[in-house]
């Protein structure tokens, strides 16, 4: 019988994942949906889930519990920042609580929640929107190639 491969950092895999709250509130979940096939060490998968799925064998099934820093890491309040909206790419159309996608003069993108808007600027949350926060994370790994 030979054994089940196994999940390396290069990996090519089809699996379902789920990133949810400890509550059970869930940010993502390919379970119930077509399978996601990705590559490890691409930015396809953040980072502290890509560690999780490192040493799994093909069909299995697991859930990790990670702490924010072990996850999306703290939040960070020099993350929110006002932003002139006369700076802004396109007029800002978005509700507040939303979140807001832009590429700046340079080519840099961002994405951050409006928090506020003025007159003359605006107030976002450029955290990642789990940072501070524990996650579970499930995933099941259907194939490695």
């Amino acid at each position: 019988m030979q054994a089940s491969p196994i999940v390396g950092p290069h990996s090519h895999l089809t699996l379902r994942y789920r990133v949810a709250l400890p509550d059970g509130t869930e940010t993502v979940s390919t379970f119930g949906a077509r399978p996601a096939t990705l590559s490890l060490g691409c930015g396809q998968i953040a980072e502290p889930l890509e560690r999780c799925l490192v040493g799994m064998r093909e069909g299995e099934r697991r859930s990790f519990t990670l702490e924010p820093e072990a996850a999306f890491g703290p939040r960070n309040p020099a993350l929110v920042r006002r932003v002139a909206l006369d700076s802004l790419p396109r007029a800002l159309d978005e509700a507040i609580g939303e979140r807001v996608a832009f590429t700046d003069a340079r080519g840099a993108r961002f994405a951050g929640v409006l928090l506020e808007k003025g007159e003359r600027d605006a107030l976002f949350d450029f955290n990642h929107p789990l940072a501070g926060r524990t996650i579970v994370f499930e995933a099941e790994v259907i194939g490695v190639m």
